[in-house]
């Protein structure tokens, strides 16, 4: 389609309204706020617990605000389902409603192509586009974070975080699941795939994202967190014929899990030959690294290649998480938090924000 979307279209850019959801995202919130176009018909931000005045810098900018009460777990599916039954009740005409997260900035132009596009096509329930980091030379793992957000445009499974969604499609399928600390994505494009409607990538720019992954154990509990999401989105529809996610916990549980424990448990008897079960890695390494390069180097693919194989480990015990708290202890894992104020910390290093 074309880079600016018909003037009949953009007339129904006020039927578009905008949730931002966030917690302690500081400057990374204002940045977000301020991206909005004034054509949007409102927009509301939905406040997890901050201690960083959020809510109020929110307010000063004219965004409605939710502060979510502290006495139920914090998710960022809850927050979404809050955003937008205040935008639905303040705004009858409401059609299209854009998720953002708050370390994200909209695109300029975004909201509009992408409203235009739900209303030329209305077999199509979910829109979204290319979401890249901000900063990706900030260190490798935010690198490794603007590699993974790229996906071919067309018919997609699912989306991410930030996407525009129609409002009737939002309440066909019931809303996000407000209890999943992570994944909710995913299962909610499930449910929504389930009532009919497709779910479309664009190849535009949609938001800067700004990950802020300046240590390694960043992202390892960002890794966690994953596998996490997958267990417990299996779990959720394993009387489903073919549970999401199944395949790739599999896969985690396999090359996280069993070759590496077998590896070790097996070292003793067989004089360490068992290390050499180890060389099983190949397989997803390769299949990721051809996956990667034709958009980048060698050696960038080869680094992103070796991350979502060690990234394994991390997942398998994310998933581990879940079994164990779910099937043992009986309660839910806390929310897995990788980013926070204290990780505020970019411009020491010489990065400037936006």
């Amino acid at each position: 389609m074309s880079e600016r979307a018909p003037d009949a279209i953009m007339d129904h850019a006020g039927s578009v309204g905008v949730v931002v959801i966030g917690r302690n995202e500081g400057e990374r919130l204002v940045h977000c706020l301020t991206s909005i176009p004034p054509r949007a018909a409102a927009v509301v931000y939905v406040d997890s617990g901050s201690s960083d005045g959020s809510a109020e810098s929110a307010r000063a900018r004219g965004a409605q605000v939710v502060e979510l009460d502290a006495s139920l777990p914090f998710t960022a599916a809850r927050g979404r389902n809050a955003g937008f039954e205040l935008l639905s009740a303040s705004n009858r005409d409401l059609v299209c409603v854009q998720f953002v997260d708050g370390d994200c900035a909209i695109a300029p132009g975004w909201l509009e192509v992408a409203a235009a596009y739900l209303f030329a096509h209305p077999d199509v329930g979910v829109v979204f586009g290319r979401r890249r980091e901000r900063h990706p030379d900030a260190s490798l793992w935010n690198q490794l974070t603007d590699i993974e957000w790229e996906g071919a445009p067309g018919d997609a499974d699912a989306c991410g975080g930030d996407a525009m969604m129609r409002a009737d499609v939002v309440l066909r399928a019931g809303g996000y699941d407000a209890s999943l600390i992570a994944g909710e994505d995913p299962e909610f494009c499930l449910r929504i795939r389930r009532s009919g409607a497709r779910i479309v990538r664009l190849d535009r720019e949609m938001t800067a994202h700004d990950a802020a992954l300046l240590h390694f154990g960043q992202w390892w509990k960002r890794q966690v967190r994953a596998g996490h999401a997958y267990a417990e989105t299996v779990w959720r529809h394993r009387s489903a014929p073919d549970p999401p996610r199944l395949r790739r916990l599999l896969s985690v549980l396999l090359y996280g899990g069993a070759v590496p424990a077998a590896s070790l448990l097996l070292f003793p008897l067989t004089s360490g030959a068992s290390l050499a079960l180890l060389l099983a890695w190949v397989l997803p390494w390769r299949g990721v690294y051809r996956d990667v390069r034709p958009r980048h180097t060698r050696g960038d693919a080869a680094r992103y290649a070796t991350a979502c194989v060690i990234g394994k480990l991390a997942e398998c015990t994310g998933a581990l998480t879940f079994a164990w708290n779910h099937g043992v202890r009986r309660r839910a894992t806390t929310l897995i938090e990788y980013k926070g104020p204290e990780f505020e910390d970019l411009a020491p290093r010489g990065i400037r924000r936006p």
